[in-house]
């Protein structure tokens, strides 16, 4: 579910909280990075478990609609095609996610009329309303292109959801764009032939090695700080360090720590990656500012064997 992208991101927001804060708690803050990155997966449980809240929903409505004073014909011969999508009923009965969300204490108890608000946005949708005005039972493409639909105009744009997550946890906000693409190919990948059996995706891709990729990254910019501003006050031409944009310089303190400390991770990739992170974390500028300096330190580094790479191609 994460990449090494994701990662060096989470890195980034808490090393970021510990410059700010210029309290350099190793432990509290390793603690809390991977608690934010658990988060994340919080996240992404509560999203697919709305398949389910909204599956009940319109199942609830429907049978209100059956026992009202005067129902009509379609109250009690209701269309069931939504209710009985199949992308729905899988999630709505996979075990996993049942008991990663008791675990959790995951649930939507506490928000029916916000279900119930977003339940009308989707009947209130044309798509839906085309999808449901067909005779013929659904197939199983049909069903989930509905509901990849649902979550791609709809979910992830509709505000309370917002505002109810933002209230919850302030970082989980920037994780909207990861449990999104996660919840699609959660639906993408489901097959006809499954059961309540299907299992999940994981938070990581491999535990082990991207919790102490995280960690590492995190603890080592931290013990390195010194030294690592040292080197980008020299290759700015002794500028002080301060005049500098702070995110500029943690990017560029968290890509020679990665540089100087993975011996796996190609000097190129380092570099792109921390470009692109400051596409979005940093001013329009910086990308170009940033690799200019990453560009003479790590020759300067190459050099002196501080960068040493394991394998071919990896300088």
């Amino acid at each position: 579910m994460l990449n090494r992208r994701h990662l060096r991101v989470k890195a980034l927001h808490f090393l970021y909280a510990a410059f700010q804060s210029g309290k350099f708690e190793f432990a509290k803050g390793e603690k809390d990075l991977l608690g934010g990155i658990e988060k994340v997966y919080d996240l992404y449980l509560y999203f697919l478990l709305l398949v389910q809240e909204v599956t009940e929903q319109a199942l609830e409505e429907i049978e209100i609609s059956k026992v009202k004073h005067l129902p009509t014909e379609s109250d009690l011969n209701p269309n069931m095609r939504f209710v009985e999508n199949q992308i729905g009923k899988l999630i709505s009965v996979n075990i996993e996610l049942q008991k990663k969300c008791n675990k959790k204490k995951i649930a939507w108890n506490d928000e029916p009329e916000m279900i119930k608000k977003f339940f009308h946005l989707i009947k209130n949708d044309e798509r839906y309303k085309a999808y449901m005005a067909v005779d013929a039972p659904a197939g199983f493409e049909e069903d989930r292109k509905i509901w990849l639909y649902i979550v791609r105009e709809l979910m992830f744009d509709f505000e309370p959801f917002q505002f109810y997550f933002e209230e919850k946890s302030i970082i989980w906000i920037d994780d909207f764009q990861i449990v999104y693409n996660a919840v699609l190919k959660t639906i993408e990948d489901f097959k006809i032939t499954d059961n309540e059996n299907k299992s999940l995706p994981s938070l990581y891709k491999d535990e082990e090695d991207d919790r102490k990729f995280v960690l590492e990254l995190y603890r080592k910019t931290l013990l390195n700080d010194k030294e690592n501003e040292k080197v980008i006050s020299q290759m700015t031409d002794n500028w002080e360090v301060e005049r500098i944009a702070m995110m500029d310089v943690l990017l560029m303190k968290m890509a020679i720590t990665e540089a100087t400390t993975f011996s796996n991770i190609p000097v190129k990739v380092t570099l792109n990656e921390y470009i692109e992170l400051s596409k979005n974390y940093s001013s329009p500028k910086s990308k170009v500012f940033i690799n200019g300096i990453l560009d003479k330190i790590f020759e300067l580094y190459k050099t002196e064997g501080k960068i040493k790479k394991v394998g071919r191609g990896l300088i």
